[in-house]
């Protein structure tokens, strides 16, 4: 592997770091919003299909019983 010197790496960082497109405030807070969103339905669907199977669990259990 060929190694570099701390100054050309400096300078290898630099130049791609200016390659990189920053998002916008906006578009940071439209993609949080966004992600808090998909937390809440994913929660939501986790919590309904935890109480469906215990549900059936217990039906089975008390059927087995």
């Amino acid at each position: 592997m060929a190694k570099a010197n701390p100054l050309q790496f400096a300078q290898q960082v630099r130049a791609e770091v200016s390659k990189v497109v920053w998002p916008t405030k906006r578009e940071t807070l439209l993609t949080t919003a966004m992600v808090f969103v998909m937390v809440t339905i994913a929660a939501i669907f986790f919590f309904f299909a935890d109480q469906i199977i215990r549900f059936a669990l217990d039906a089975i259990l008390r059927l087995a019983s």
